[in-house]
């Protein structure tokens, strides 16, 4: 390798060589023969310095060459819309950004880009370097979307506006403060009765040994409407919290339907009633647990027995479903639930008939229980109805796995 490099430094040298005297020879002026000269050494230094600077460098990878594309890939890559701002107009754009506010935006000035008054008003104002603390922007991209939007100022003049979809952060805070009006609400209700009857009876009505027996037993009634109310909130908490573990327990589905429907049975309002069970073939166990699913067995028998017609049968059944999983139907010949209500029914204190459900005892929690239940055993929840023929609730749950294959 030395005496490669030599060799092209002795050809160089005598390039130079050649050069001035050709110039001489030839009369050129003093500024010619400077630029021969010049033309020569760069010979020399290109003969010298490109191997001397690279010679035991790798080679760039192709990873390397592609720097700007696997830059561009990574910016695709993330799920939060990014824009980078130039003099007000969007130079860099991701797929995310592209997606919520179409493909024509590279080029555009941002404020019409983005298309929110907020945003235009907000980007107006220079942020003096640093990140703010961004705005809420609601609207963008669909009516019920909120996105927060943050400006970075970069060091170059450059701009970056990120934007963060809170949409569902602000759905879950919305059903929290539903749920805690809801609560309050469907509490505060008996409690004022019980005060109210309990506040006459301190008075001359509770000499009347009559008014008193019925003042008694409404106060009764009102406490275990709240005590059923609170029973149910501390059953959903429960349930809620164990969501993330899976229970694993091999239940036999068919003895606890057996063991439900005898208590049920064993209430006055189901005496009229006849729970007929087909249960008939071989089952295998299912992976759950097993005061969840007695949970889950009580509020959808006793749901069919409310409002089903009086006289009319429950029709309970369990058969094998595809995917080893289990199915497990009850239905009801009552009045049926129109199709605009059935999306809601799993809803917390969703109630299509709210003064029939509170004269039945209903809290509003017992298809919202259901609903946990199903989701932590990692099943299926189906609710069909016919107007005036009735409902069948269907659930769908994963068989429990052969002990000989989890002990190996």
């Amino acid at each position: 390798m030395k005496s490669f490099d030599s060799a092209w430094t002795a050809a160089a040298a005598a390039i130079v060589t050649i050069a001035a005297l050709v110039g001489t020879v030839l009369g050129a002026p003093f500024e010619s023969g400077l630029i021969f000269l010049t033309g020569g050494i760069g010979a020399i230094l290109l003969a010298i310095y490109p191997r001397a600077a690279t010679a035991d460098l790798p080679s760039p990878t192709n990873e390397e060459k592609r720097g700007g594309v696997e830059a561009r890939d990574l910016l695709d890559a993330l799920t939060d819309p990014l824009l980078l701002i130039r003099d007000g107009r969007i130079v860099i754009v991701n797929e995310a950004a592209m997606a919520l506010l179409g493909r024509h935006i590279l080029g555009e000035d941002v404020r019409t880009a983005i298309r929110h008054p907020a945003a235009s008003e907000h980007l107006a104002h220079p942020l003096g370097g640093g990140t703010d603390r961004g705005i809420e922007l609601m609207g963008l991209g669909t009516r019920d979307q909120r996105w927060l939007m943050r400006v970075a100022d970069l060091p170059d003049g450059r701009r970056l506006v990120h934007l963060v979809d809170r949409s569902l952060a602000h759905a879950a805070e919305r059903i929290r403060v539903d749920f805690v009006a809801n609560a309050s609400h469907e509490l505060r209700t008996p409690l004022a009765a019980i005060l109210g009857f309990a506040e006459t009876l301190g008075g001359e009505a509770g000499a009347e040994e009559a008014t008193r027996t019925r003042f008694l037993g409404v106060i009764m009634k009102e406490a275990q409407r709240m005590q059923t109310l609170v029973d149910d909130l501390i059953s959903l908490s429960r349930i809620e919290a164990d969501k993330h573990r899976v229970p694993d327990d091999a239940i036999d589905l068919r003895a606890l339907v057996g063991e439900v429907t005898r208590v049920v049975q064993d209430q006055p309002a189901s005496r009229d009633r006849a729970l007929e069970i087909d249960a008939s073939g071989e089952l295998p166990a299912v992976a759950g647990d097993r005061a969840q699913l007695s949970q889950l067995l009580h509020n959808i028998i006793g749901n069919a027995i409310k409002y089903g017609r009086a006289g009319s049968p429950v029709r309970v059944s369990l058969a094998p479903a595809d995917a080893g999983m289990i199915r497990l139907s009850v239905a009801d010949e009552g009045d049926g639930i129109d199709p605009k209500h059935l999306h809601r029914l799993t809803e917390r204190f969703y109630r299509v008939d709210s003064g029939r459900s509170r004269a039945m005892g209903g809290t509003g929690l017992g298809l919202s229980i259901v609903k946990h239940i199903v989701e932590r055993h990692r099943g299926r929840l189906d609710i069909a109805s016919v107007p005036g023929s009735g409902t069948t609730v269907t659930v769908i749950l994963p068989a429990a796995p052969d002990p000989a294959s989890r002990s190996t």
